[in-house]
């Protein structure tokens, strides 16, 4: 019981030690980032469109779709187990 205290509140303790900082500096916290966006991307992260990935979806579903129906032909022509 005395353990479980002791971790939540050690717990606590590295969860607000940032906000504690923040509220010590002097202004707004700067956010480096790492590189700047592609020119080509179509979002700031450089994830692509929408678009794409509604196709990627749609493909990952279909590959889905096909893996599943091969599954149940495997069973649907696999011997019976026999009983015991």
């Amino acid at each position: 019981m005395v353990n479980t205290f002791v971790a939540i509140g050690l717990g606590a303790v590295i969860a607000l030690s940032p906000l504690v900082a923040m509220a010590q500096s002097d202004g707004p916290m700067q956010v480096a980032q790492a590189a700047p966006a592609t020119p080509n991307s179509a979002h700031a992260g450089g994830g692509g469109s929408h678009r794409r990935h509604l196709r990627h979806s749609a493909n990952t579903h279909k590959e889905r779709a096909r893996a599943g129906a091969e599954h149940m032909r495997q069973m649907r022509m696999a011997p019976a187990a026999p009983k015991s």
